[in-house]
C-alpha cells in the first residue's frame, strides 16, 4: 500500500510540473478533460452503463468545453 502511495504522489508532481509551462488554452483543454472523464465514469457506473465509455465521453466532452474556456481567458 506505501508503494501505491508513492507511486501516486511522484505522479501528481510530474503532473504538476508537466503543466507550468501550458497556455491557458492547453491548461483549460487538459483540467477540463480531466474532470470530463472522471465524471463520466461516475455518472455511467452510477447508472448502470460501462465506466470506459462514460470516461471516453466525458473526456471528449470536457476537454472541448476546456478548450473553449481556455482560449477565452
Amino acid at each position: 500500500m506505501k508503494r501505491l502511495g508513492m507511486t501516486v504522489a511522484i505522479a501528481a508532481l510530474a503532473g504538476m510540473a508537466g503543466c507550468t509551462d501550458m497556455t491557458p488554452r492547453q491548461q483549460g483543454t487538459m483540467s477540463g478533460a480531466a474532470i470530463g472523464a472522471a465524471g463520466g465514469a461516475g455518472i455511467a457506473s452510477i447508472s448502470g452503463g460501462n465506466a470506459w465509455t462514460g470516461a471516453a465521453i466525458g473526456g471528449v466532452a470536457g476537454g472541448v468545453a476546456g478548450n473553449i474556456k481556455g482560449g477565452r481567458q
